[in-house]
């Protein structure tokens, strides 16, 4: 993060902070941090309503997504250009008609970039999860039919697809806003580390660690690129234990593939949408 841009966000931290226990108006001259979001649907929070008026449709973009809820939070100055499906490839060329690259939001007076990205590259998080529902139709619960016919097939994917994007998509983003201090979110989990919740989550339950590991396998091949790039890497697998698709509404904030409280499943809701907002935040304010 420069300096200009780690000035802004705490200065803007700070003020959010007192507003609290006196009144402080900001001096006139003080800057505002302008905050652009980035990324796919779980960055756009897809399936939480309501979703933003006049954004295009097929971005299913959240009004309660977690950039949405720091921005308004800490008084950010917001442009959102995250939308359902997109892939680090969308950075640089338009995913529908009506969406420009997501690259065009930056500038040099970009400070502050959110972005949750690369699932979708590869096809690795929807391409695993329907191989694995289907893999477990007429199978015994605890065998692990996927695992043994995807193998190392989405791992591989990952290692040499997803990682070297996701790389090339950080150094993009630093090349349009060079003044930023750049987030990178990590996904949240999806399942519990074993055992299963069929009907909720019908896969075998000998595939849920399958499916667990190629999850901390995406989560790290984030946060290496985050690394490489000198992004910054917000983990969710420890926050998120205990709130996967197969707990009780109320308590998850990953919604199931069956009995969706929402209509886009397997997705963050508005309490995951939260969550991941605190703890963005907890990397941008100061201690």
């Amino acid at each position: 993060m420069t300096h200009r841009s780690r000035v802004r966000i705490c200065a803007a931290a700070l003020l959010t902070a007192l507003a609290g226990a006196v009144s402080v108006a900001p001096p006139a001259h003080a800057d505002v941090v302008e905050h652009v979001n980035l990324g796919d649907s779980f960055s756009a929070g897809s399936g939480v309503l309501p979703l933003v008026s006049g954004a295009p449709l097929a971005c299913l973009r959240s009004e309660r997504n977690f950039a949405r809820v720091v921005a308004e939070q800490q008084g950010y100055e917001l442009v959102d250009v995250s939308c359902g499906g997109a892939s680090t490839e969308d950075f640089r060329s338009r995913q529908h008609p009506d969406t420009p690259p997501q690259l065009d939001a930056l500038s040099p007076s970009t400070d502050l970039v959110t972005m949750m990205i690369g699932g979708n590259d590869g096809g690795v998080f929807a391409g695993a999860i329907s191989a694995c529902v289907r893999a477990a139709i007429g199978t015994p619960g605890t065998y692990s039919p996927c695992a043994d016919t995807a193998g190392s097939s989405f791992v591989d994917t990952i290692e040499h697809q997803t990682y070297p994007a996701l790389v090339q998509a950080l150094s993009d983003v630093r090349d349009r806003a060079p003044n930023a201090h750049i987030v990178i979110v990590g996904y949240p989990l999806l399942l519990p580390a074993q055992g299963t919740c069929a009907p909720n989550m019908p896969v075998a339950e000998g595939d849920v660690p399958y499916l667990r590991t190629l999850q901390a396998t995406l989560n790290t091949a984030v946060s290496r690129a985050a690394s490489e790039t000198g992004a910054t890497f917000v983990d969710m697998s420890v926050a998120s234990e205990g709130h996967d698709g197969c707990q009780p509404s109320g308590t998850r904030w990953i919604e199931p593939l069956v009995f969706s409280e929402q209509f886009v499943p397997v997705h963050p809701n508005a309490l995951g949408e939260a969550a991941i907002a605190a703890e963005v935040t907890s990397v941008l304010t100061p201690s």
